[in-house]
């Protein structure tokens, strides 16, 4: 058996909508309450960041600097968005960009990683899922292989006060949090 870490892996949120009460964010919020004592889970807003330009590499503009760094900071990075005209909403494709750009300066880099999709409809964002997943590679995050994680029914998952409706479904998620978990202690070994 394996020696418990010292502290809890510090794991940077970053959620693919901007509504203030999105289901990814209601997610967020769950999981930041059922989360093993290994993980911290942080929620990083990326609303802020104005459009990636690399002309503006040298002088970036406002926020991009805490963000890299915050990102930089963590052991871990777990990705929740929802599916936009099968793909990544915009405004996380972006914070990707910041976050990784321009070349040499990735904070992502290898950096252990996960991804959960989650929409009202039956498939769960699986398009999306995929896009980001792609992205990923491209930065050398390293993706949690399994469980892949398409939650549908995103309208009837939560409680007003940040729970899960069901628990089977809290049930599941402790079983991926324990994963990645695990996952980020592999990569970090």
């Amino acid at each position: 058996m394996s020696e418990p870490q010292a502290q809890p892996y510090r794991v940077a949120v970053l959620i693919g909508s901007l509504r203030k009460g999105s289901y990814n964010r209601q997610l967020a919020l769950a999981l930041q309450k059922i989360a093993p004592a290994s993980l911290q889970l942080e929620i990083v807003e990326i609303g802020h960041l104005s459009f990636y330009n690399d002309d503006e590499a040298d002088a970036p503009p406002a926020g991009y600097a805490e963000f890299r760094a915050t990102i930089k900071a963590a052991d871990a990075v777990l990705f929740l968005s929802p599916e936009y005209n099968r793909s990544i909403p915009a405004v996380l494709k972006n914070a990707l960009d910041v976050g990784s750009r321009p070349y040499g300066h990735n904070a992502f880099n290898g950096k252990p990683g996960a991804v959960i999709t989650l929409s009202p409809g039956a498939l769960g964002g699986f398009g999306a899922h995929h896009h980001l997943r792609q992205v990923l590679v491209g930065m050398n995050v390293a993706t949690l292989p399994t469980p892949e994680m398409y939650v549908g029914g995103a309208n009837t998952l939560f409680t007003e006060d940040h729970g899960f409706t069901k628990p089977d479904t809290e049930k599941f998620m402790q079983g991926f949090l324990a994963t990645f978990s695990d996952w980020i202690g592999r990569q970090k070994g």
